[in-house]
């Protein structure tokens, strides 16, 4: 069977990011199977557990996402009794949301695993080039 040419594609930035997307996600994705969680879940409970008191607002600009989605997400992490929501202190308007004991048990766990596959994704990496990537992918989209 004659080789793809893919140097075209291989030139691109969308496209490397893509792949290497997919295979950090591929191993995220089956880790976090323990924890019953999918990235996104993930990403709120974890900016909720480093930003006690975070108001949805601020989850959607951190990560991007719409207002209905996170109310959607929110909801089902609070049903789960990962998350707990409560009056916002300096904003009658606003709720924040706080991680329950549970939530706080999980999260860190799941961070703790996080690491561990991010780490093990990125094994042919050393620790310069890893903070290298890192700080040129920021760069794109901070």
């Amino acid at each position: 069977m004659q080789a793809v040419d893919s140097r075209f594609l291989e030139s691109m930035l969308g496209y490397n990011a893509r792949r290497a997307s997919l295979v950090i996600l591929g191993h995220f994705v089956e880790g976090m199977a323990d924890f019953a969680l999918g990235p996104v879940d993930f990403s709120v409970l974890s900016l909720v557990r480093h930003n006690p008191g975070i108001t949805s607002r601020q989850l959607c600009a951190a990560l991007s996402i719409l207002p209905p989605n996170v109310v959607g997400l929110v909801s089902a992490l609070e049903q789960r009794g990962l998350l707990k929501r409560k009056p916002h202190p300096h904003d009658g308007r606003a709720v924040g949301l706080h991680l329950s004991a549970a939530g706080e048990t999980l999260t860190k766990a799941a961070e703790a695993k996080a690491e561990a596959l991010e780490n093990e994704a990125a094994a042919n990496l050393n620790a310069s080039d890893r903070k290298t990537l890192m700080r040129l992918l920021q760069k794109v989209y901070l």
